[in-house]
């Protein structure tokens, strides 16, 4: 594991840190299990740092006004704050009589996810979603390897060891259930939870219906569309809806399903090294990633027709034409079928074409609509302009 010494700084996140500080006192950080929120609030300069796992922490904040009176003008880091018993009134007495004060607080889930918070702080918080290892940070770390941050995933102690074993996956799913679902939500059947987990896994990329999880994780459709609703709220798992203006030609009520991670997908799968045929999903996981990271908002869309023509995502914007990208590891395997049968639907907006072997930008017609190709460098650009005009 990454130890403090050798601690790897963040660039993208810590300056986008930076910026939810210069809009709010409160940060909310929020990422899966291990994905180095704590590490990265560790490398933020002139920090003091506090761990709601440690029963002494816990202690001193008993009294919130008394503890935040001596920190005024200060960055504070606030780790595991649901383990307080009630996080969400500490940091509403912070950002209300407080403000000099910048907190960055951290957890699992979501604040909306989590009924440990009576308070979803409306108006008081910036809120940063950390995702797995994107671009910049591969150059950060060192290692541009794709093809190793796709077979190791984008957890940092994962990408990083020498010897990642099969026991390190199993490891993490058992602490996300005991500190994270238990936690947080308190939910029963453990064996059903995570066999549906794993199906999931497997099968990430495709299309969900809850009524084929039901029997093989014995519960009830209702009971995993819950758990659907836990995994979501604290990242895990990416819930992809369909972009439909509900014509009768298109696919309008089945969302696709996305793991958070290329590493967990090629454990569950049991890929060791990766093939050809595999390049393509992860890709397209990675891509996703991007998105999720730059964007920061998990309401991306896909489109289907009900002739089986599918473009991987949409992006919506306000006041813009549907943005269609379609992922491919080379730009050779691209095909204008799929967009041409979203065009004739919707005939304005950008086409990308997001590929692995493309270093530098360039566009093609096909027949009354252009293509942009673009490498994951420039696509990141136009994601970033997206996020600046919004």
């Amino acid at each position: 594991m990454l130890t403090c010494s050798h601690m790897v700084l963040r660039t993208y996140w810590l300056k986008m840190v930076e910026e939810a500080w210069s809009r709010k006192s409160i940060v909310w950080l929020s990422g899966v299990r291990r994905v180095g929120k704590t590490f990265l609030c560790k490398t933020i300069p002139d920090i003091e740092y506090f761990d709601c796992e440690l029963p002494s922490t816990r202690r001193q904040m008993e009294d919130p006004e008394g503890f935040l009176s001596k920190l005024k003008n200060k960055k504070v880091v606030v780790d595991e704050i649901h383990r307080l018993p009630n996080p969400s009134e500490f940091l509403k007495i912070a950002a209300d009589h407080f403000p000099s004060i910048k907190i960055i607080a951290t957890g699992s889930s979501t604040l909306q996810a989590s009924s440990r918070f009576r308070d979803s702080l409306t108006g008081r918080k910036a809120e940063i979603w950390l995702t797995p290892m994107m671009s910049q940070d591969l150059i950060d770390f060192g290692n541009q390897d794709l093809s190793h941050r796709l077979l190791r995933g984008g957890l940092p102690p994962f990408f990083l060891s020498p010897n990642l074993l099969e026991t390190d996956f199993q490891e993490w799913i058992d602490s996300y259930w005991a500190k994270d679902i238990q936690e947080l939500f308190r939910l029963e059947r453990r064996t059903s939870f995570q066999r549906f987990l794993e199906l999931l896994f497997i099968q990430s990329g495709g299309l969900f219906e809850a009524t084929r999880f039901a029997i093989p994780c014995e519960v009830s459709r209702g009971t995993i569309s819950n758990y659907l609703a836990v995994l979501s709220g604290t990242w895990v798992i990416h819930v992809i809806r369909p972009f439909s203006t509900r014509r009768s030609v298109e696919i309008i009520s089945a969302p696709k399903i996305y793991a958070f991670d290329t590493g967990f997908v090629c454990y569950f799968r049991g890929w060791h090294q990766l093939r050809d045929d595999d390049l393509g999903l992860l890709w397209e996981h990675w891509v996703l990633n991007e998105i999720h990271s730059r964007l920061q908002s998990p309401s991306v869309r896909y489109w289907r027709d009900k002739r089986g023509h599918e473009v991987d995502f949409i992006l919506i914007l306000r006041g813009k034409k549907p943005i269609a990208i379609e992922c491919k590891w080379r730009a050779d395997n691209f095909e204008p079928g799929n967009l041409k049968a979203f065009r004739y639907h919707y005939p304005e907006g950008p086409n990308w074409i997001v590929c692995q072997n493309v270093d530098r930008e360039y566009i093609r017609s096909y027949n009354s609509f252009k293509v942009e190709f673009m490498g994951l460098q420039e696509f990141g650009k136009k994601l970033d302009q997206l996020v600046r005009k919004h």
